[in-house]
């Protein structure tokens, strides 16, 4: 495992860029789910867990 790196900018409201070493994408959360532009779904669920696939 190397060195990372990771950076994350708010645009707005619900809505993020973020920057990385593979490309950059675009994610926003609307409720309990957040949707990336790359495809990645994550679901906040009760007890503390998450659900993290794909849409794409």
């Amino acid at each position: 495992m190397g060195i990372q790196f990771r950076e994350k900018k708010k645009l707005g409201k619900n809505s993020w860029l973020n920057i990385s070493g593979s490309g950059a994408s675009a994610s926003t959360k609307i409720g309990p789910v957040t949707i990336n532009s790359r495809g990645g779904v994550w679901v906040n669920l009760p007890g503390g867990m998450t659900f993290r696939g794909r849409w794409k």
